[in-house]
């Protein structure tokens, strides 16, 4: 088993998750009913109920890599099942941000090929430079 390294560079990343959901995931007991009636745990690398204790571990790129965020379906079942009222949709939602405020599929206009700029939709183009304003 990896050994837990706790770093300053992770436990901003968790407060920025708290900080962008407005939510405690210190709270969090695993009880496991946000798992349990989410209709998209099945396809998820990561279940929410292991996503939080990452996140309460520090393990921020962990969670923020896999597809769990993505494959949130922000249907609130995790969030209206959840004892403690963590409203686990919205810390989803913030490692999404997060994720996409790192520009990590930046578009650089002058390296798309000409023959692609003649069929993409121009929406696609406004919906990528929008996500890159700041």
């Amino acid at each position: 088993m990896s050994e837990l390294k706790v770093t300053e560079s992770n436990l901003e990343k968790v407060d920025e998750v708290i900080r962008i959901s407005g939510q405690n995931i210190y709270s969090c007991y695993q009880c496991g009913k946000c798992t349990s009636g989410c209709p998209s745990a099945g396809l998820m690398d990561i279940v929410p109920s292991q996503a939080m204790k990452f996140l309460q571990l520090g393990e921020v790129e962990k969670v923020s890599e896999s597809n769990t965020p993505w494959v949130c379906l922000s249907c609130f079942i995790c969030s209206v099942r959840c004892p403690k009222g963590i409203d686990i949709a919205a810390i989803m939602e913030a490692l999404r941000l997060m994720k996409l405020r790192t520009n990590f599929d930046y578009v650089h206009p002058n390296k798309i090929q000409e023959e692609e700029r003649e069929i993409l939709p121009p929406i696609a183009f406004v919906s990528a430079f929008r996500k890159m304003t700041p």
